[in-house]
């Protein structure tokens, strides 16, 4: 629990010193996510660009872009961003200028969808062929796999170029290095497959590659599933050791967080309420196995539980997002005496992917400075969210094809 004596701003606003010498000014950090505000051939908007200069000036030490690609073919979703050579580097640098307003961080987080790679824009491809209800891929080939490395290498290095202040690599929530590590997934009987190091061997591949081409003093983080919450899919105890291997790496950060967007899995990114922060446990076994800073991620909704996990010890730094999505000030407010927690909106019997259409909308509205005005039901934010994106596959299509 909380001690009645701890001070909000000693705490929250502590400095977090990361092995390669980068130090984040506070411990509160704006989780990636799926902000959908790319303009459907790849580039930053303006919305999506004010959005991230907004949660800077809100005290965030720290602000993750969800789903930035490095190539334009296994994206989550036609919002996303798509971070190669020939992509509008001035709206690019502009982003990174803006998202680091106010002394804080802005990374994007690298990914690749694999088998969830969205299909009307994509031909998915995971570790392993998958046909099961809801979800179709191929199997990589070994020079898929061989590739990778000297892709997100390149995406780092162009990260770094546009003044982004480091990466995160996507290890997590059902995407394709997640993909890699859970068994449900990855069948493979070559060296990628098999025990839990060989299914983290491209993981390994990918930091070492990314590294050498950004430099020792570069942040590199990275989010990893604590578990799918699939049966037969990653465990606690094999995402434990994975923990233990990436200490014998050079990431800086270890963003820990759980679940998986397959078709009919239970995702806690859709729920309409919060019990409190969901990976604790984990958390707090994975402090004692690395010496690289855990950030702990999913459902902290209060300023007491993320000054209990800070001040606990569980870990160093706490994720929020829909808090910020809430108030893109949150950080601030957390670090003043008074505090105040944000007040979650509760649904009724909202439509399936609702809620998160609605948090991803309201996110559009704070882009555009025009939340104060944001009256969609999940319903309808949900309408507005499917038609948007399939104006923006078809940008995609022509843009990519």
């Amino acid at each position: 629990m909380t001690q009645k004596n701890a001070n909000p701003k000693s705490v929250l606003e502590r400095p977090l010193g990361l092995p390669c010498g980068i130090e984040l000014k506070n411990r509160l950090i704006k989780s990636p996510m799926s902000d959908s505000l790319g303009d459907g051939e790849g580039n930053p908007t303006e919305a999506q660009t004010r959005l991230y200069e907004r949660w800077a000036q809100g005290g965030a030490a720290l602000s993750l872009i969800g789903e930035v690609q490095g190539s334009p073919h296994y994206p989550e979703k036609p919002g996303n961003l798509v971070l190669m050579p020939d992509a509008d580097l001035n709206a690019m640098q502009a982003l990174a200028k803006r998202g680091s307003a106010n002394g804080a961080h802005i990374w994007p987080q690298l990914g690749h969808a694999g088998a969830l790679s969205h299909s009307p824009i994509s031909q998915p491809k995971g570790p392993s062929a998958l046909n099961v209800e809801g979800l179709q891929c191929d199997g990589m080939s070994l020079d898929d796999i061989h590739k990778l490395p000297a892709t997100y290498a390149r995406t780092a290095k162009l990260a770094k170029d546009a003044g982004f202040g480091g990466v995160q690599i996507h290890a997590g929530h059902g995407f394709l290095f997640s993909q890699f590590l859970s068994p449900l997934f990855n069948q493979r009987t070559d060296a990628y497959g098999g025990s839990v190091d060989g299914r983290f061997r491209i993981i390994r591949e990918v930091i070492d590659t990314v590294r050498h081409a950004v430099g020792a003093s570069y942040p590199i983080g990275i989010r990893i599933n604590s578990t799918d919450k699939l049966k037969g899919g990653l465990t606690n105890e094999d995402a434990l050791e994975v923990v233990r291997m990436l200490d014998q790496t050079t990431v800086d950060l270890i963003d820990v967080s759980g679940g998986t967007y397959f078709p009919g899995a239970a995702s806690s990114s859709d729920g309409t309420s919060s019990s409190g922060p969901y990976f604790i446990g984990f958390a707090r076994r994975a402090k004692e196995l690395t010496s690289v800073p855990i950030m702990l991620t999913g459902g902290f909704e209060t300023r007491d539980q993320a000054l209990a996990a800070i001040e606990g010890g569980i870990a160093d730094a706490v994720s929020l997002a829909r808090a910020m999505v809430l108030n893109p000030g949150l950080a601030n407010i957390w670090f003043s005496e008074d505090g105040g927690d944000p007040e979650f909106p509760v649904f009724d019997a909202p439509p399936r992917g609702g809620v998160t259409a609605w948090y991803s909308m309201r996110l559009t509205a704070l882009g555009e400075d025009n939340e104060d005005r944001f009256d969609l039901t999940p319903a309808t934010a949900l309408e507005a969210y499917e038609i948007r994106d399939a104006e923006r596959c078809e940008m995609w299509r022509k843009r990519f094809a």
